[in-house]
């Protein structure tokens, strides 16, 4: 993974812009200096969910600073998806307690409030900073999700994280639309109707 850079430097991702219902979760991950370890970060989708476990611990151990930001499925709705993901970055970024020098996101698109910003395309696969958000975010989001199957165990959600698989859209279906689904979005739209 390159990205060397010097200075207080910030990676941002996200993780929920594809699922049905929950919130899109995005993390900030600020470090002074590289680690001369890196543990073995990679993208969150190349890791099972026992190394994106093991490694949220070293991660915000080890980062100079972790923030999370959170848009709800209401935000999500109300904003379409893409806002609400800036809108949980630019809170990730906030809660992190500190401007970067240099922030890098992942995706096509940057942060408009911070002028240190630079979106790098796929980043979470090229770039160590933008990966270890990637990690923060996905961790936190699948935690959220396991405890909203607490509260409505007929989705499954522990299992889909609230992704269309195809056995979600038949849970769906079947019970109806939960709170936490996300009204605009094809596949629980049309059960709305």
């Amino acid at each position: 993974m390159r990205c060397p850079l010097k200075g207080l430097v910030g990676g941002i991702d996200e993780a929920g812009r594809g699922p049905l219902a929950g919130p899109v979760v995005s993390s900030c991950v600020v470090w002074k200096e590289l680690p001369v370890n890196k543990c073995g970060v990679a993208d969150s989708k190349l890791l099972t969910e026992r190394k994106r476990e093991d490694l949220f611990p070293w991660i915000t151990d080890h980062a100079y600073r972790v923030g999370v930001g959170i848009a709800t499925s209401e935000e999500v709705d109300a904003l379409n998806i893409l806002n609400a993901s800036l809108l949980s970055m630019e809170r990730a970024v906030h809660y992190a307690g500190v401007t970067p020098d240099l922030l890098l996101v992942d995706g096509n698109r940057t942060l408009k409030s911070f002028p240190g910003c630079k979106a790098v395309v796929k980043g979470d696969r090229k770039c160590f900073y933008i990966a270890c958000a990637s990690i923060i975010a996905k961790v936190v989001r699948d935690r959220i999700m396991n405890s909203y199957h607490l509260l409505y165990p007929v989705y499954n959600f522990r299992q889909n994280k609230g992704y269309p698989t195809k056995i979600h859209k038949m849970l769906i279906g079947d019970h109806g639309v939960s709170p936490i689904h996300r009204k605009t979005f094809r596949g629980v739209k049309e059960r709305l109707a």
